[in-house]
């Protein structure tokens, strides 16, 4: 039996780009003010990244960059943030080494390419974003009961770090609306 959920990794793509943002602000090097412009292209280090709304998204804010998933706008917020997007250690060979890392790198990683992680890493670390930034131990059971419908353990969550102040989450959670209101997740 293979749980492929925490067995297996992916790349994340756009799921990600909450993950960035609210490290950008949680570290103060964005104030949720700027704005990008998204030419549908950036060239990094000669490279040559498209956004996935090829005609570009014209000016954005970081709550627009979100909404509208835009690629290139997520591109400037890591070049802003620098190299401080890598990984667990557990992960350690599926994420850029912060020394090894290339701005091309940086630039991928901010939008969820070019690194992989397991389903539950993904849903715990996002969860974590918008519980007021606390991470919590993953669990799959509330409680175990015997035979007899006795319990016999009961699983309560437990917090293992705070992740993003309380602050940054509830303008995640804003963001995060948006998405649905407003954004690529909207029926508009």
């Amino acid at each position: 039996w293979r749980n492929y959920c925490i067995s297996d990794t992916y790349e994340p793509g756009s799921v990600a780009k909450a993950m960035t943002i609210a490290a950008g602000l949680d570290s103060g090097k964005l104030t949720g003010n700027e704005t990008y412009v998204c030419n549908g292209v950036l060239e990094v280090s000669g490279h040559p990244i498209k956004c996935h709304k090829h005609i570009g998204h014209g000016v954005v804010t970081v709550s627009q960059a979100l909404e509208q998933s835009c690629n290139v706008a997520l591109m400037h917020i890591g070049e802003q943030m620098g190299k401080d997007l890598s990984g667990e250690a557990r992960t350690n060979t599926l994420v850029y080494n912060v020394d090894d890392m290339v701005a091309s790198d940086l630039a991928i990683s901010t939008f969820g390419q070019g690194y992989n992680v397991t389903m539950i890493q993904m849903a715990t670390a996002f969860s974590s974003i918008i519980n007021g930034g606390k991470y919590y131990q993953p669990h799959v059971v509330t409680e175990i009961k015997s035979a007899d419908g006795t319990t016999v353990e009961k699983v309560e969550p437990r917090m293992l770090k705070q992740v993003i102040s309380s602050t940054t989450s509830d303008t995640m959670k804003t963001y995060l609306a948006n998405v649905c209101s407003v954004g690529t997740g909207s029926a508009a």
